[in-house]
């Protein structure tokens, strides 16, 4: 049995050492023969890394290591000088110097590495420039430029402006270098987390294709349902596979859908136990500082519409939190429309039950404030609704409500209107993994939430200081519950009124709708 590669993002290692891999060198063969320079987004620990070291294997020229792999007999591995720059390690928060630090220590391992020097590594615009230029003539063959975690040291700062600001310029003035040694270059290749303005960061390289979203690379990085039944075969044997799909599966770049490599590789590791293994790496407390600037209604983040200029005009000044979490693997495409007006438009999506029940937790903490009691109060809501228990449901409801500190409340723009009572309850019913939708669409109008379980479908509107039947009689009146007549499940109405004075439910009315339409109280 071959060793899981946790961890390891050199391409020599896995292959010296008889780890899986999963061949991605057709990938990097068509990139190679087709152009020149390139830049690709994904969230972390995707498969970037390893990606970018497998390019500077094949332009080193180390046919050896690619024995049995697509690329071995299709290519000349021709050597080429590489130049490698790895933003990945250190903490670039405390000031602009880490970043400057960081770009000299880059040039002194590849002075070291291509056997060359420069005139004065303090002037790292002059030193890149001289690396470009003598690996050139060195060599007499062009170089090849490798960019990993390109936006790290402002993804360090994304909560703080000025220091962000400050830490693109530097890397703009560096990365600037590329743009005036075009003809000693073969190839380039950039990565990073984020999908920066190419016009703010990389000013000039207007030769720079962007393969984030090209659906020919979609599964450049990651791992397919295929992959983990031919690659990982004699691992995954005896996995519940359909709630491996659920738990871990859903990336969407218009391919296949993927599988983040990390999440894969410890449930393999784990004997398949379903843990949030990547959620657990990452810290998403940036979001947080996000939601408080803006005070977004939580259920449109997570079901948001989103345009291509959003999407590309992502940078220090201004960041839409919804291309943020889209960047940082938070949400992934559902689907890419044009609309009435010609306008290329995107629907985003929860990828798994893992991102799930993880950005769903996180959103309670934001709106209520509750930690320790967040998962008492789940397993309550998740019993109540399993046995049909509204009273329970509705009480566990009321004492949630009841705990959330008044700060939260005063603090929060929305917390006037039902949005916020909505919130609160879409990302607790999100957190026990429910299909939960908000503003559900019919016929006649807007459902508040929908949440679709096994065996039921719950239609709930909420109204705030209003007369207690109002939100039921709306349901009815409206005929919402039509949608869902053919799927077979038990339906039920309820409606909930919330006094704005005393913070919490004021009143609560459930109705079943039998399979011909007709409502009984419940």
């Amino acid at each position: 049995m071959k060793r899981l590669p946790i961890g390891i993002q050199t391409f020599s290692k896995i292959i010296e050492e008889n780890c899986y891999y999963v061949d991605k060198t057709h990938f990097a063969l068509k990139l190679i023969q087709n152009g020149g320079y390139y830049f690709l987004s994904r969230p972390r620990r995707f498969g970037k890394s390893l990606f970018l070291d497998t390019l500077a294997e094949i332009f080193l020229g180390n046919k050896e290591l690619f024995k049995g792999l697509y690329i071995y007999d299709k290519y000349d591995f021709k050597p080429h000088p590489v130049i490698r720059i790895s933003f990945g390690s250190g903490d670039y928060s405390l000031d602009e110097s880490q970043t400057i630090d960081e770009i000299k220590h880059i040039l002194q391992d590849n002075i070291e590495a291509l056997g060359l020097d420069c005139t004065d590594i303090n002037d790292f615009k002059t030193c890149f420039k001289e690396l470009i230029r003598k690996s050139y003539q060195k060599h007499k063959t062009r170089v090849v430029i490798l960019i990993d975690e390109y936006d790290k040291p402002i993804l360090d700062n994304i909560t703080n402006k000025e220091m962000a600001t400050k830490a693109r310029n530097i890397l703009k003035n560096f990365y600037s270098i590329i743009k005036d040694n075009d003809r000693y270059i073969r190839f380039v290749f950039i990565t990073g987390v984020s999908k920066f303005s190419k016009l703010n960061l990389f000013s000039g390289l207007n030769n720079l294709e962007d393969i984030t979203i090209n659906k020919e690379y979609a599964e450049i990085c990651g791992y397919t349902h295929d992959d983990l039944l031919t690659v990982f075969k004699d691992r995954i044997e005896g996995a519940n596979l359909e709630l491996v799909k659920k738990w871990y599966n859903g990336y969407n770049y218009f391919g296949k859908p993927l599988y983040n490599p990390f999440d894969i590789l410890l449930f393999l590791s784990s004997g398949h136990d379903f843990r949030n293994y990547w959620w657990q790496t990452g810290n998403p407390s940036f979001l947080i500082e996000k939601l408080k600037e803006e005070n977004y209604y939580i259920p449109e983040l997570e079901n948001a519409l989103i345009s291509e200029e959003a999407l590309e005009a992502f940078d220090v000044e201004y960041i839409d939190l919804r291309a943020l979490l889209w960047q940082t693997g938070y949400l992934t495409f559902e689907e890419r429309f044009t609309d009435e007006r010609g306008r290329l438009k995107y629907k985003l999506k929860i990828p798994n039950l893992e991102i799930q029940y993880s950005l769903n937790e996180l959103f309670i903490l934001y709106l209520t404030n509750q930690r320790q009691e967040m998962y008492r109060y789940e397993d309550n809501l998740y019993e109540a609704l399993k046995q049909n228990d509204f009273t329970s449901f509705t009480n566990h409801l009321k004492t949630i409500f009841s705990t959330i500190p008044y700060t939260n409340y005063a603090n929060n723009i929305i917390s006037k209107y039902e949005g916020y009572y909505s919130s609160v309850v879409f990302t607790y019913l999100m957190a026990l993994g429910y299909d939960v939708i908000p503003e559900d669409i019919t016929n006649k109008g807007r459902i508040d939430l929908t949440i679709k379980t096994k065996d039921k479908i719950l239609i709930i509107e909420f109204k705030v200081d209003q007369e207690k039947d109002k939100p039921i009689k709306q349901i009815k009146e409206r005929r919402y519950y039509e949608k869902y007549l053919k799927e077979n499940k038990d339906i039920y109405l309820v409606g909930m009124v919330f006094d704005s004075k005393e913070r919490n439910i004021e009143s609560w009315r459930v109705e079943e709708v039998n399979k011909d339409g007709a409502n009984k109280l419940h």
